[in-house]
């Protein structure tokens, strides 16, 4: 791992630890996920991912800032069942004006309109689902589709897929050991952000490896 990947994962950390109260504010509810410090060491980890993904510094500043909101909402999420406002809009700027930087730097500017338009598939996708059944898919959960859809897509529409069929697996998995552990019921409702940003994690760390076989 090189210096630049352990500095940018401990300057995400510090940022994650530095908003510990801002988190709990924003949330305002009381959860042991809020008092656990489990978002600094996730701000860590993705903060490294980002750094590892990222080909230019262009690059890094697209995907640090999500790196960071990432483990806030993941954490967020668990404890209140909530993808806040505040976080998610913010990220579509600013993502998408640093995969716009990311092009200009680069002449990347077919991956920025791939990116753009998995972006709006996968908010339509999700709105869609949440019209089918409002009561399985929260509306922060569409809100998040869209920032996901667009970090994907600048890698490739394998990144996409992948991502999007990993946060339904991992989601499905998770429930149906919850229920064979009998700490859930049909009727529980599980926290489904967590899995859209890990199921984003396995997409963009392995889309090339299934572009690779296809």
């Amino acid at each position: 791992m090189s210096v630049t990947v352990v500095l940018l994962a401990g300057a995400t950390a510090v940022a994650a630890l530095a908003l510990t109260a801002w988190m709990k504010q924003v949330t305002g509810v009381q959860s042991r996920w809020l008092t656990s410090g489990l978002h600094v060491p996730l701000a860590g980890l993705a903060g490294a991912g980002a750094a590892v993904l990222a080909g230019t510094w262009a690059e890094a500043a697209a995907f640090l800032p999500l790196a960071l909101a990432a483990a806030l909402l993941l954490v967020i999420d668990l404890a209140d069942h909530r993808l806040p406002d505040v976080i998610v809009k913010p990220m579509y700027p600013i993502l998408f004006a640093g995969l716009a930087l990311a092009a200009a730097v680069d002449d990347g500017w077919a991956d920025f309109g791939r990116a753009a338009t998995a972006g709006a598939a996968l908010l339509c996708a999700y709105f869609l689902l949440w019209l089918a059944s409002p009561s399985g898919l929260g509306f922060g959960d569409v809100k998040l589709a869209g920032v996901l859809g667009g970090f994907l897509g600048w890698f490739g529409w394998s990144h996409v897929l992948l991502g999007t069929v990993a946060a339904f697996i991992l989601g499905a998995v998770f429930s149906l050991v919850l229920l064979a552990l009998r700490r859930a019921n049909s009727k529980t409702q599980v926290a489904f952000g967590p899995w859209m940003l890990l199921g984003a994690a396995v997409g963009a760390a392995l889309g090339p490896a299934v572009l690779a076989t296809t």
